[in-house]
């Protein structure tokens, strides 16, 4: 180990210790802290936004305009060495003069951060601060020292070198009388924060306002208690949610003696997204407003910064560019610029939601929590003019309006969508994208009480085009997927449940535990959709069922969570149960009819019978077993990728369609059983999965499969997974022996024999 690594790791001792100590002494905690204080104000200037130009002059003039569309005052601008003869100090000047205020965030290079223990190094940042603080200092609202310190692969920093940098910017900055903002702490990790806090104010160098980047997208949504602090089986019962976080990171910042708290950089990578859930850009934008929305609600901040302004991955504006282009350094570090052509530019929906959440909030009274931390939110703002409410639900998960508003109410209210437009009438539900509700401040709504999520019903909130209506009559309730309430209205008119009855078994597609049997699409005649219902429930499964949800339901939430993590199933159309029904047989799923050239299931017979090819006749083309294991293992591979555990992963429950150029196109069927994570799915779950669908494929083809799905995730078919497998085959060959199905089988034998 290097002297200079020996150094840094000395020093970091000291933070550890006071962070511990200041953990271990109690002082951690507010009690509620996850739930958002009731009745402060939101600053006016509350939400800001990182930003950069590029060499271009009209780079200045689009951000400026993009700025003021967006209605954010608060801009914060990453400044280093040389900037004063680059276009940012063209910028910078811009800024000032169109009024809005500016963070100037002073950023050192890598290199000379790691040497900042170095005197010659020492004097280089005092000249530059010097230089930089003459000419702008007096015309900013504040300078932000500090770079992502906790993150010394991005920033450079040893402790001792961020000391001694802060040191000689603390006396250059203070002499000036400019407001010092630091020491950008990055994610909640609070014992830098502490660790840092204290040794700042033992040099009585303490700042102005405290900062830290509070990120919460590895969270997935920022309303979730976080499973990084003591992994998952803690995070519901320390609730370190977003609100939280923020109100923790203040209380230490006031025992500290520091007045203000902000964040100066967050965002959620689209990128990041994309690895759980295919809607990048509408989750962004949902998470960008509930963000906000959250941070206003915990009175905790004085700003909150998004970042960068534009940027293909995080921007609320995608500068066009691919993932290949970012730079080397993470924008949360240093916004150098902006790249890419100002043609190709397009606003993200986050932007509109940032929009939104900016006109509605800001310079607001943040009233209280109506609803918080069970899954559904409901925040009530006040401004002179508005009560306003904004609503959302998370994970995929819904509420109904009417079991939250009085009617009347709700026909009094402005609707406003998470982009800022306005609606005719208030929507059915409430999903994911955070709705605004709107009176006039003088009008009092009464919500009603036990305000929950709808029980075990979910969504894929993002289906373009379609929306969601509540199903109730004689008895029945369901939910209809349809492009408009006329559509809708149809297809509860036509595939009324109260009607549908179940065919014998020879006209049926299945017929076992459920009938599945195929109806005429009332949306268009010349398609099909399918019906599933349970028609036979064996004494031990009605006994367990009546604790979980109906199987339409499971059915419709299985498929509908499937879509919304991009893994195509039959589109579901609806689901209908019987309320209070007892016999559990009463409720239908209705999807649409899939089109299959075949299934896996007859795919891996055919191979195991020492096939190579599998001949498709209606389209005169042959699917080779190498082709299918390698599309399969990569479309099972993303499967579990994206959360999925599917847990009925029968061949016979994985549709293929050949498409052109002999790729193959899979689809799910059979969704009542799916389970989701908010992560991958783990390896034992995995391994599950693919047991039962290599249940009827030969050895030599399994191991290709298997050895191309595993090569996936860097494993290989190992003793302990070919076990795995054993086992499994040996349940199904004694079910088949001596399960229901065996015994009905012997029975048949022996009547006849006798």
């Amino acid at each position: 180990m290097s002297q200079q690594k020996k150094q840094a790791s000395m020093l970091t001792w000291p933070i550890i210790r006071k962070g511990l100590g200041y953990i271990l002494s109690g002082k951690l905690y507010v009690k509620d802290g996850h739930l958002p204080p009731a009745n402060h104000p939101i600053p006016a200037d509350f939400i800001g936004v990182c930003v950069a130009s590029a060499a271009d002059a009209d780079m200045d003039d689009y951000v400026i305009s993009q700025l003021r569309s967006v209605g954010i005052a608060q801009a914060r601008l990453d400044f280093t060495y040389g900037d004063l003869d680059s276009f940012n100090a063209r910028f910078l000047q811009r800024l000032i003069a169109e009024s809005f205020h500016v963070t100037l965030h002073l950023v050192q290079p890598f290199a000379n951060a790691r040497n900042m223990e170095n005197a010659a190094e020492q004097a280089a940042w005092q000249t530059f601060l010097v230089a930089v603080l003459e000419r702008f200092g007096s015309k900013i609202t504040r300078v932000e020292i500090g770079t992502t310190i906790n993150r010394k692969r991005w920033a450079g920093y040893t402790v001792n070198g961020f000391l001694q940098a802060w040191d000689i910017a603390y006396k250059e900055i203070r002499q000036r009388g400019i407001m010092l903002a630091g020491p950008n702490v990055t994610d909640f990790e609070p014992i830098y924060n502490i660790g840092i806090l204290d040794m700042l104010k033992a040099k009585q160098q303490l700042p102005d306002i405290h900062t830290d980047n509070l990120f919460s997208e590895r969270v997935t949504e920022p309303e979730r208690f976080d499973h990084r602090i003591f992994k998952y089986r803690w995070a519901t019962k320390l609730k370190f949610n977003l609100v939280k976080k923020a109100r923790l990171l203040k209380k230490i910042s006031t025992d500290f003696g520091v007045k203000h708290f902000m964040s100066p950089v967050a965002f959620w990578a689209i990128y990041r997204i994309q690895r759980l859930l295919p809607d990048g850009r509408q989750k962004q934008a949902d998470y960008a407003a509930r963000y906000m929305l959250l941070n206003a609600a915990s009175g905790a901040l004085d700003q909150v910064f998004w970042g960068a302004f534009i940027c293909q991955r995080e921007g609320l504006i995608d500068d066009g560019l691919s993932d290949a282009q970012y730079p080397a350094l993470e924008r949360v570090t240093h916004y150098a610029s902006v790249d890419g052509d100002l043609n190709n530019f397009r606003c993200q929906p986050s932007f509109y939601a940032m929009q939104t959440v900016a006109g509605m909030v800001q310079g607001a009274q943040y009233k209280t929590a109506l609803a918080s931390s069970n899954g559904l939110e409901i925040h009530h703002f006040k401004t002179t003019l508005h009560n306003i409410h904004a609503l959302w639900t998370i994970n995929g998960k819904i509420a109904l309006l009417q079991s939250i508003y009085h009617t009347a109410d709700l026909q009094q209210a402005e609707v406003i969508d998470r982009d800022g437009n306005s609606l005719d009438s208030p929507p059915h539900i409430v999903s994911e994208a955070p709705l605004y509700l709107r009176w006039p401040a003088d009008k009092l709504i009464e919500v009603k009480p036990n305000l929950a999520l709808a029980k075990d019903l979910a969504i894929h909130a993002h289906i373009q085009g379609q929306q969601y209506y509540p199903f109730h009559k004689d008895g029945w309730f369901g939910l209809i997927l349809a492009k408009n309430e006329n559509e809708a209205a149809l297809l509860g008119q036509q595939l009324y449940p109260g009607k549908l009855n179940s065919p014998q078994k020879n006209a049926s597609l299945r017929h076992a535990r459920n009938a599945i049997w195929a109806l005429p699409d009332p949306r268009d005649a010349a398609r099909k959709v399918t019906v599933k219902q349970p028609v036979k429930m064996y004494p031990h499964k009605q006994l367990f069922d009546r604790f979980k949800p109906s199987k339409a339901k499971r059915s419709w939430n299985g498929a509908v969570e499937l879509l919304r993590r991009g893994i195509d199933t039959a589109r579901p159309v609806a689901f209908f149960e019987k309320e209070h029904d007892t016999t559990l047989k009463q409720n239908f799923y209705i999807c649409d009819y899939v089109k299959a050239d075949c299934s896996v299931g007859e795919l891996f017979v055919h191979f195991a019978q020492g096939n190579k090819d599998f001949h498709i006749a209606a389209k005169n083309i042959s699917i080779s077993a190498e082709e299918t294991y390698r599309q399969l293992a990569q479309y099972l591979h993303q499967m579990h990728k994206n959360g999925t555990f599917f847990r009925d992963l029968s061949g016979g429950n994985v549709l293929v369609q050949v498409l052109e150029n002999k790729q193959l196109h899979f689809s799910l069927i059979d969704t009542a059983r799916a389970r989701f994570y908010n992560h991958g799915a783990p390896i034992k779950q995995r391994i599950s999965d693919m047991a039962r669908i290599c249940n009827k494929l030969h050895q030599a083809g399994r191991e290709r499969f298997m050895g191309l799905y595993l090569a996936n995730i860097g494993m290989k078919l190992t003793p302990q997974i070919k076990l795995a497998f054993f086992l499994y085959d040996f349940k199904v060959s004694f079910k088949r022996k001596y399960g229901r199905k065996g015994i009905k089988k012997f029975l048949k034998r022996f009547n006849k024999a006798s």
